[in-house]
């Protein structure tokens, strides 16, 4: 259990120090092209993703986000209090992250984004972010489960670019990100929202990927 913690709480903040530096290195060396800044941002991220997720896979979950901790736990992998020390260490982990990427950068450690993400359209870019991740991450897993690390990168690095919300598809990186007044920032005020239809998108897989297992168990 402590082992887990440990992967799941320095993993996930990791994955926020490259998500908020490299935001922030962007704005830093081309303050007037949000596009390359975005870029940058995408890129870093998914070439983090890749190898922490590489690198942590064979010794822990290597979750780094509460959503794929639930498809985990629905699935009877973890039980509940390994779920709960899961969400504990990714929502810590996530903070911790940001915080260190302020200190490297000489930025205020407390902060608050004013970058308001609110609307239809951003909130169900979230859902189907959502459900697209984790439909990734599940169909890998059971064909070629050394493949995730990858799909993972290269899902979320699509994502920075096809989606309105840019891809958060994560509860602790969702409130991470609400402490930092960085391109990657998100306003408190809209945390609610994107958290709402981030979780509402994992029961709905869940429930879809259990009564097709249901089925199948019927067919066969």
């Amino acid at each position: 259990m402590k082992k887990h913690f440990m992967y799941e709480f320095f993993g996930t903040a990791f994955l926020l120090s490259v998500v908020t530096g490299s935001g922030h290195m962007g704005t830093s060396l081309g303050p007037d092209n949000p596009a390359l800044t975005l870029l940058g941002n995408s890129i870093v991220t998914g070439a983090g993703l890749y190898v922490l997720i590489s690198t942590v896979m064979p010794f822990s979950f290597a979750h780094f986000n509460p959503l794929v901790s639930m498809v985990a736990w629905s699935k009877k992998l973890i039980d509940t209090p390994t779920l709960f020390l899961c969400f504990m260490a990714q929502f810590l982990g996530a903070i911790v992250g940001v915080w260190i990427t302020h200190s490297m950068f000489g930025l205020p450690l407390i902060q608050s984004s004013s970058q308001v993400r609110e609307g239809f359209g951003i909130l169900m870019s979230e859902f189907l972010g959502s459900l697209i991740l984790l439909f990734v991450i599940h169909h890998r897993s059971k064909s070629a489960q050394q493949e995730v690390p990858l799909a993972v990168a290269l899902i979320v690095t699509a994502g920075y670019w096809f989606t309105s919300s840019t891809f958060l598809c994560n509860p602790a990186v969702t409130v991470a990100r609400s402490m930092t007044n960085t391109f990657v920032g998100i306003h408190p005020g809209s945390i609610i929202g994107f958290i709402v239809s981030q979780v509402s998108a994992t029961v709905l897989f869940i429930l879809v990927t259990k009564s097709l297992n249901k089925k199948n168990m019927i067919g066969s």
